[in-house]
């Protein structure tokens, strides 16, 4: 049924609990799961207001997302499940569906994230991935 099921994840606690939903369905209809993170770019870590100093570069940035992969990975028992890891640079949003173009059968998101919009029921990123999928779209608390 679900053959191919994306991930993404910003580190957060939501995040490793979409991820511990996604291997429980991963391991009954033996799917392949993508663990999905987008670092910004400079510019939208930074703003575009040229007034400051950018102290962070790119590669620190993307470590960054390296170690939210990480975080979202330690202490999940996978089993047998066929996990991938990816990591881009860009916008959020932009990035997680353009990774669902790539032919996912289904996306498990957290319901808050560690976005600008904290303290909102659904952040603002998992809206716009809910309101612009091609694909199904499970979110979980």
């Amino acid at each position: 049924m679900f053959k191919r099921i994306l991930v993404p994840t910003d580190g957060s606690e939501s995040s490793r609990h979409a991820l511990k939903v996604a291997l429980e369905l991963a391991e009954k209809f033996n799917s392949e799961i993508e663990l999905f993170h987008v670092t910004p770019t400079q510019e939208a870590y930074y703003g575009f207001d040229g007034g400051y100093s950018i102290l962070i570069d790119q590669d620190q940035i993307d470590k960054n997302g390296e170690l939210a992969l990480e975080f979202t990975l330690k202490g999940m028992e996978v089993g047998d499940v066929s996990l991938s890891k990816k990591h881009v640079s860009g916008n959020a949003a932009n990035s997680i569906l353009e990774e669902i173009r790539r032919e996912f059968d289904l996306v498990i998101m957290g319901t808050v994230g560690h976005g600008v919009i904290s303290g909102a029921i659904v952040g603002s990123v998992t809206q716009r991935v809910l309101a612009h999928s091609q694909s199904p779209v499970l979110i979980v608390k």
